[in-house]
């Protein structure tokens, strides 16, 4: 039996500082002190008779009871700011919004097509897309800021407390600008990430395990000169405008492969080939405009 003692305070303190990593960020988010921080946490693991977070130098660390308490504490929050949010919709007379995080490779290749099917049988909800990384955009499912996102799998800890249905696989490929003296070869080893710039994925972009899994089996070392990014805007400019190689997802350059803006060098990385798909919430029942949304990016997957 739930503990009425335990207030909404006592969960967004607590989720907030797992959020932010250390009592310090979160104070600055919370507007609070940190003896006010502390004491609110402190109320929390009494109430639950369990210590929930360890302090240290690096920050805060979920013991096994905070971790076992984090699933139920953000899926609250983030229930409560639904509501909330549908009641301040009502109350200004908004149109329904569905709001869609989509990892680069969707955002540039899928998402458009989806949307576009989506919006004839939906016209009157507003769709707001909101692009990024995956660890970012898991953690704003998590935290209800979206709805549903669409992308990579990510690792089975990043996927925690997350429902993923499959849409199709993707590969990763390394791209050249035309005229790169690496794009006439008929086979270019991976070892050849070591002699030029490159465009890599950052430590949250979720292909970034599978390419270093890819490149240790080489035994090719992480190159040293490198610009970690997910934008496919800069990947693109820079890739024009230098002699640097971008490994990244097939969707964010298939446009740019297909009208011969890129070239795909002769690089084996089919071993990071990995499933795209739809990540959603468990616990919550989807919304009419969610379901049609999913139906919608089926369609354009199966199509694609």
């Amino acid at each position: 039996m739930v503990d009425r003692r335990i207030k909404f305070r006592h969960i967004e303190c607590f989720a907030t500082i797992h959020r932010e990593g250390s009592l310090k960020r979160a104070c600055a988010v919370l507007s609070l002190t940190q003896p006010a921080l502390s004491k609110t946490l402190k109320e929390l693991e009494t109430l639950l008779g369990a210590t929930l977070m360890q302090r240290g130098r690096g920050g805060v660390r979920l013991t096994p009871e905070g971790q076992a308490f984090l699933e139920g504490a953000e899926t609250s929050l983030a229930a409560l700011r639904r509501g909330v949010d549908g009641v301040e919709a009502l109350r200004r007379g908004d149109s329904q919004t569905l709001r869609v995080g989509a990892m680069p490779s969707v955002a540039a290749a899928l998402m458009p097509k989806a949307v576009a099917r989506f919006r004839k049988a939906m016209p009157g909800v507003v769709v707001e897309l909101r692009d990024g990384p995956h660890g970012h955009l898991v953690s704003e499912l998590r935290a209800g800021r979206v709805d549903l996102v669409v992308g990579r799998l990510g690792s089975p800890a990043s996927m925690q407390a997350l429902s993923f249905t499959q849409l199709y696989v993707e590969r990763i490929v390394c791209t050249a600008r035309p005229g790169h003296p690496l794009a006439a070869r008929r086979s270019v080893p991976p070892a050849a990430l070591g002699d030029w710039p490159v465009v890599y994925p950052p430590d949250d972009a979720a292909i970034r395990p599978l390419i270093a899994r890819t490149l240790i089996a080489q035994g090719v070392p992480l190159p040293a000169d490198r610009i970690e990014t997910v934008s496919g805007a800069f990947g693109r400019n820079h890739l024009l405008h230098s002699d640097a190689l971008w490994i990244i997802s097939e969707g964010v350059v298939a446009q740019d492969l297909a009208e011969g803006r890129l070239v795909r060098l002769d690089m084996d990385l089919d071993t990071t080939a990995g499933p795209v798909g739809l990540m959603t919430r468990p616990d919550e029942t989807p919304s009419a405009a969610q379901r049609l949304f999913t139906a919608a990016l089926t369609e354009a997957a199966d199509r694609a």
